[in-house]
């Protein structure tokens, strides 16, 4: 609803200045406060017009163009900083002077040069608000710049604090935040069907700036044969209670919505809410959640799986190296015995890949530069594969990224082993590494915390995959390829990784347009670290060892190793057994406290963590290596932080054990 006022001319006895009229649009949804500002203006001859709301004051705008505008901040109808915004954005009223009208001004410390207006008025009482409008209204608006008038809030000052406001203030805060962070799209429109509310969810489905939406015929978003459906649902909406709501399903922006009508009946008008929910969002957000568990649980038993079978392993390699000392170099069964131990190996690689995917596989972390990783991993794959050319494009002061060595090498070397098999004819791999922040991570299935990454992209130009295959290719055991060429455990265990590592991994591909893999691994600000060197030869060592593992095989090679380095040793079945020991040769005289405890991680009745706590009790300075048929979970993370002792992981051979045990005792 709009007036418009045609004033007598000014008494010149009043207007001081002679001042020239001027065409003003007064935008207030207070009927007092309107006629306050039209009467003081009306004896010095202005054009004046009126809104009550910011949607009447754009309707008027179509056919007048003030020069000064009046604009109340809190309106119903597109408010006050919003009706600046979609003013500013149209060049027809870029000379404009707007002057903001608020009663909260003072309270929320309002920035009226930010939201484009040239000044802000408090509405303070009558006779002050007077003086300030006829400042402006007398000044030469055109050769002011917006927001050089005056950068203070005229008549803030006498502006008293009013707790009931304040506390206004804080609830439409809060309701605003709430609206903002909602995954539906909320628009109100009034009775017109002009929308005057969005959401920040709404303006991303629409992918419309707010200012082009506020104001826009809600109708106009939908193709003629169904906006008749559209209208007869909001207008049915009309007669509903408060508490009701009708809704109807519709493919909107080639998507499949669910539009909800909720009514607002109020004392003067009839608004509607519309409530639009991407139907295949959140069907993608449920598929989502139960991949995640059905990942989580086939982790769960495939960590599971690898435990047990690398004790089974252990067990093969302590009794391997035990024959191997016993035995000449030169004897027939020694080539035997080294067969064995390649097929340990592999079976230590098969299983490795099985902990990588329950995310059991990190046990070495350390800052690492990922290009260094990524050069050596591509030059000894490019080497082995003639028909493949390897094209790198490495950024310089790539971010520092911790992570496990070994991991990550394994991860490089299944993606390229992926992209290779993907290009039977031979073809080009793309290495890209850069630096980036969460921000570009927005539009990822993943929410990315709010740190830097270091993002690695593998890309090939094989045969790609379709949508159905992307949607399993992190499963374990799943795979394309024919038994002979593949377990399924690759991109599984690179998955698994990668998550374990606090990273992401996402991948892109179109039938016959190749594949990318993006890597984004977490950055870290400390320095790289030096790669130790690794002796060749088997150390030996006379101290005495406690073995603790509940595992009959395991303490029997474990035996038989550490006897043949020298060492004296010392058995328990469990914890409690350890435990007893260690008192027992605390309280005797005669006896010593073990010089190292060899203590397996994963036992029944007590566990490896709570025995190196007790352990500790009885001698904060006894010496540990941690053991294992998973890799370094959190416990033994936990331990390492705290304490000089080391992990060494199962299946492992005399000559890895012989280094840790010394390096332990030696330090």
């Amino acid at each position: 609803m709009s007036n418009e006022y045609i004033l007598p001319k000014p008494d010149h006895k009043d207007c001081e200045n002679n001042c020239k009229r001027k065409k003003i649009l007064v935008v207030d949804n207070h009927p007092i406060m309107i006629k306050f500002i039209v009467t003081m203006l009306a004896k010095y001859g202005h054009q004046v017009q009126t809104a009550q709301d910011g949607l009447s004051a754009l309707n008027i705008l179509e056919s007048f163009t003030p020069e000064i505008m009046f604009i109340d901040l809190v309106m119903p109808n597109i408010n006050g900083e919003k009706l600046c915004k979609i003013i500013r954005s149209k060049p027809e009223f870029k000379d404009v002077f707007i002057v903001i009208m608020s009663a909260v001004a003072k309270e929320e410390k309002i920035d009226f040069i930010k939201l484009g207006a040239n000044a802000c008025i408090a509405k303070a009482p009558f006779n002050q608000m007077s003086s300030h409008i006829l400042s402006i209204i007398n000044i030469d608006t055109s050769k002011q710049l917006p927001g050089m008038l005056t950068k203070k809030i005229m008549g803030a000052d006498n502006l008293a604090k009013r707790c009931i406001i304040k506390e206004l203030l804080e609830s439409r805060k809060h309701l605003e935040n709430i609206l903002t962070n909602l995954n539906e799209s909320i628009i109100e429109l009034s009775e017109n069907h002009e929308i005057v509310y969005v959401n920040q969810t709404a303006i991303l489905f629409f992918n419309i700036p707010e200012e082009k939406l506020l104001g826009h015929n809600f109708l106009a978003l939908f193709q003629n044969t169904d906006k008749e459906k559209i209208v007869k649902l909001i207008e049915s909406s009309s007669h509903f209670q408060k508490s009701m709501s009708d809704n109807f399903s519709y493919t909107l922006n080639n998507k499949q919505v669910l539009l909800t009508v909720l009514p607002i009946l109020n004392e003067n008008q009839n608004h509607v809410t519309i409530i639009i929910n991407d139907i295949d969002e959140k069907k993608r957000m449920e598929l989502q959640l139960q991949q995640s568990k059905k990942m989580e649980a086939i982790g769960t038993l495939s960590g599971g799986i690898a435990h047990d079978f690398n004790n089974l392993l252990m067990g093969i390699q302590g009794n391997t190296s035990s024959i191997k000392m016993d035995i000449d170099p030169t004897h027939p069964h020694t080539q035997n015995l080294q067969a064995i131990e390649k097929l340990i190996k592999s079976g230590a690689r098969l299983t490795s890949q099985l902990m990588g995917y329950a995310r059991q596989g990190k046990y070495e972390v350390q800052p690492l530069n990922l290009n260094e990783i990524v050069k050596e991993t591509s030059e000894t794959f490019g080497r082995t594969k003639k028909e493949i050319t390897i094209s790198a494009d490495l950024a310089e002061n790539l971010f520092t990224v911790k992570v496990d060595r070994g991991q990550i090498e394994q991860v490089l070397l299944n993606l390229y082993i992926n992209a290779w098999q993907a290009m039977p004819g031979g073809g080009t791999i793309y290495l890209k590494t850069k630096n980036v922040s969460h921000k570009k991570m927005q539009n990822k299935y993943f929410k990315a915390k709010d740190i830097n990454y270091s993002l690695l992209t593998v890309k090939d130009t094989g045969k790609g995959m379709t949508p159905e295959i992307q949607q399993r290719i992190f499963d374990p055991f799943f795979t394309t390829k024919k038994l002979e060429r593949g377990t399924g455990l690759g991109l599984a265990s690179a998955y698994g990784i990668i998550k374990n590592h606090s990273g992401y991994i996402d991948v892109q591909s179109e039938k016959g347009c190749g594949t990318t893999f993006s890597i984004y691994l977490p950055a870290t600000k400390k320095k790289v670290a030096l790669q130790a060197k690794i002796s060749d030869s088997m150390l030996f060592g006379t101290e005495t060892v406690l073995i603790v593992d509940d595992e009959d095989i395991i303490l029997d090679v474990s035996q038989k190793m550490l006897e043949k380095l020298g060492y004296t040793t010392l058995v328990a079945k469990n914890g409690m057994e350890a435990i007893d020991i260690i008192k027992n040769t605390a309280n005797n005289k005669k006896s010593k406290i073990p010089d190292l405890v060899l203590l397996d991680m994963i036992m029944p009745i007590m566990g490896g963590s709570k025995t190196y706590d007790l352990l500790t009790d009885i001698d904060p300075n006894i010496k540990v290596l941690l053991s294992s048929g998973y890799s370094m979970d959190g416990q033994a993370a936990d331990i390492l932080k705290h304490s000089g002792n080391g992990f060494i992981q199962k299946p492992f051979n005399m000559k890895e054990l012989s280094e840790k045990i010394r390096k332990i005792l030696d330090s």
